[in-house]
């Protein structure tokens, strides 16, 4: 699996090392990833994501996965996280359309 956040899409970035003496040598930014379990409280169960810090923060202000997921644009998030939006998307509407 990619160093990548499977939310923000938050990747890999390369740059330079400058030493006192101006030398560059090719170095890596890695991003701060952790391995969480978020949980769906449309669908009732728990995920295993790789995510960033930055979208652990994200996802808690938003108000949790299902409604950080509802209001992510489809191009940033893995394949997984696509699924699992049109998922909740879907629960979300059959509990819509049952309550009214």
């Amino acid at each position: 699996m990619s160093r990548a956040c499977e939310l923000t899409g938050k990747a890999v970035l390369t740059g330079n090392n400058v030493s006192h003496a101006n030398n560059k040598t090719r170095r890596r930014f890695l991003p701060n990833l952790c391995n969480v379990t978020l949980i769906s409280d449309a669908l009732g169960q728990r995920f295993r994501l790789k995510v960033s810090a930055h979208a652990l923060r994200s996802v808690e202000h938003r108000g949790g996965l299902d409604a950080f997921l509802l209001k992510a644009s489809e191009a940033e998030l893995s394949q997984r996280a696509r699924l699992l939006k049109r998922q909740i998307a879907k629960k979300v509407a059959e509990t819509a359309s049952a309550a009214a």
